[in-house]
């Protein structure tokens, strides 16, 4: 007897999330079944909503969503056992646009198939009220908002996932990491990374300087670790983040973009690289890098931040990011869900996804939008 579980299915591209019915699939080798308790929204849902973006025209009607945490039902042949027996609770970035945008890949249903390198164990398996010390609300907001820094700085050539090494050389501290665009998902959680970063004595940086928009959400991002935090709405943010590192004896070669524009980015780092004696620098963007941002200043490489294409390194790139990485630093405390939750049609389940993805069109800050899929 074939099983199904409820579904919100996109029928096409620019269309409202229809809820149905669908088959639950089996797990195949390397893959978990997932019974999802909470998907977290990002800007990337609504616009595969809207325009198709990496969805072929084949696998209409599919299924979206990337964030998502839950209870492992099953496990394929070759999973890690016992790391993801049933009954471990989880969060996990789905594989939808790895796998063609099968919905059985998709976060917005009950029940979603994962690699199992694309999970993370949550701590304290043995509450069984929450997602370790999280409620599952927050282990949700966790996948994207730490696999996007943390891909950054690989690319930015910024060792933080790797092994640490036996070496106590210290480096000198002299260089300011930004991160613009901080009162985002990924924004809150690049602050997170780099503060870990700052306080490495095997890097070379001395603080870490953000911008956002609000007061209230500048407020926010100085709690999570920012040493300054600019208003990236004044006309002179740019000459004053400049101002502020020159005063304090340090340079700006590396920024992440998390959100906002990347001319920015490039005048800051820009600066510093005109600067006698300075190397070059570097700019991460979530957000895609339109043609014209290449070689606009001498001297700043600007770089899309997204994981390998080829299946067998991007598995050991999630696997580092998730299931190492954000394994050890959530269970030691040094890291937490960012930004504040605020949890979308609360008792509609996945019928407030279409609403969810609305307000996230409008435009949100400071908060990370999730709905409840289970109890």
């Amino acid at each position: 007897m074939t099983t199904t579980h409820l579904a919100a299915i996109s029928p096409g591209p620019n269309q409202p999330l229809e809820l149905h019915p669908r088959p639950t699939p089996q797990p195949g080798p390397n893959e978990l079944l997932i019974a999802v308790k909470s998907i977290a929204l990002n800007p990337a849902d609504h616009i595969m909503q809207d325009t198709g973006l990496f969805v072929p025209a084949s696998s209409y009607p599919t299924v979206l969503g990337f964030d998502l945490a839950g209870l492992v039902l099953a496990a394929g042949a070759d999973v890690p056992s016992p790391e993801f027996r049933p009954g471990t609770r989880i969060a996990a970035y789905s594989a939808l646009v790895w796998k063609a945008s099968h919905p059985d890949y998709g976060a917005f249903q009950e029940r979603c198939l994962v690699p199992w390198q694309h999970a993370v164990v949550l701590p304290d398996p043995n509450n069984h009220e929450a997602a370790g010390n999280l409620t599952w609300n927050e282990a949700a907001t966790l996948p994207v908002a730490v696999q996007v820094p943390l891909s950054a700085w690989d690319a930015m050539g910024i060792p933080c996932t790797a092994a640490p090494t036996h070496s106590t050389s210290q480096k000198e501290k002299n260089q300011a990491l930004l991160i613009w665009g901080a009162a985002s998902s990924v924004g809150t959680m690049g602050v997170q990374t780099a503060r870990l970063l700052r306080t490495s004595p095997t890097t070379p940086f001395a603080a870490v300087y953000a911008t956002a928009g609000t007061p209230r959400s500048r407020a926010y991002v100085a709690a999570l670790g920012a040493d300054r935090v600019f208003d990236y709405g004044d006309p002179l943010v740019v000459p004053k983040i400049i101002a502020a590192a020159r005063e304090e004896g340090l340079v700006i070669r590396y920024c992440f973009l998390a959100v906002g524009e990347w001319a920015s980015c490039q005048a800051v780092v820009g600066a510093f690289v005109a600067d006698a004696n300075q190397e070059n620098g570097m700019v991460a963007s979530a957000p895609p890098v339109p043609v014209q941002a290449e070689g606009v200043v001498d001297g700043v490489e600007t770089v899309f931040v997204r994981p390998a294409a080829g299946e067998a390194e991007r598995l050991a790139q999630f696997r580092g990011w998730l299931g190492l990485w954000l394994r050890e630093n959530l269970g030691r405390g040094r890291i937490r869900p960012s930004p504040e939750v605020r949890v979308v049609g609360r008792g509609l389940g996945l019928g407030a996804v279409n609403a969810g993805l609305d307000e996230l069109r409008r435009g949100v800050s400071c908060v990370k939008l999730v709905v409840e899929v289970a109890a």
